[in-house]
């Protein structure tokens, strides 16, 4: 993958605050990034938008993060999602992971952690562009 090239990656979260921190978070990754402020809206952007990388709060009005999470490993379920809550029970945990989050993030996170989760999203990017390269 071209080094220049920039993730595009998806920030769902109710809190205008911790949107804008992650959004500088993730520029200064050289990411690219789209806001939703809850889980409908994330299931539109996965749509329309095809992002490389999801980041998605649990608790949110409208649709909350675990039924987004749900629909979108339905229609993208090659999207990685990190699921990113304050609300992180061991069993909401499990359930995250056994429904195809590549991670889970308590709340409140750190730098080092948002910098592994893109790139695990590099990496798990380039793995799909091999892949669609060996299908041609």
């Amino acid at each position: 993958m071209d080094e220049q090239e920039k993730l595009r990656i998806l920030i769902t979260d109710d809190s205008r605050l911790l949107r804008k921190k992650l959004r500088e978070e993730l520029e200064k990754l050289n990411c690219e990034v789209i806001e939703a402020v809850n889980g409908k809206e994330a299931i539109t952007f996965v749509l329309e938008q095809e992002p490389d990388g999801v980041i998605l709060d649990i608790v949110m009005p409208v649709v909350g993060g675990i039924e987004a999470l749900e629909f979108i490993r339905e229609v993208a379920p090659d999207v990685p999602v990190v699921m990113l809550s304050s609300m992180g029970t061991p069993q909401k945990l499990m359930q995250c992971l056994k429904m195809g989050a590549i991670d889970f993030i308590h709340k409140p996170y750190t730098k080092e952690q948002i910098a592994k989760n893109v790139e695990r999203i590099k990496k798990l990017k380039a793995k799909r562009k091999a892949k669609a390269a060996d299908e041609i």
